[in-house]
């Protein structure tokens, strides 16, 4: 896991702090997907992907972008998009690529 330093400043002095910064490989995408806290075990809600996208410092547009259209569901008032969806998406940022036609639903 890469480390990150990042210093502010302080009354009397330097404040360090060292963070690690999560990242996303091919290997542990579905790891990631799967163990994310959700509300509904069915999969993520508008306010739980734009966590995860915070979370691995994730540019919005193109995750959204390779999301693209996707089956979805309503839980709750809630649009609720599947796992296999949001990891998909997250393949496709992280390897560059659009969907490809079997993997579309």
């Amino acid at each position: 896991m890469e480390k990150i330093l990042i210093l502010g400043c302080k009354v009397g002095g330097i404040k360090k702090k060292i963070m690690n910064k999560k990242q996303l490989n091919t290997k542990n995408i579905p790891k990631i997907v799967n163990n994310y806290p959700t509300k509904h075990k069915e999969g993520f809600t508008d306010k739980e992907i734009n966590s995860l996208i915070k979370e691995y410092d994730l540019d919005p547009k193109k995750f959204y972008e390779k999301l693209g259209v996707n089956t979805c569901m309503a839980i709750e008032d809630e649009i609720i998009t599947y796992h296999c969806d949001i990891e998909l998406a997250l393949r496709c940022v992280f390897e560059d690529r659009n969907k490809r036609p079997g993997e579309w639903d």
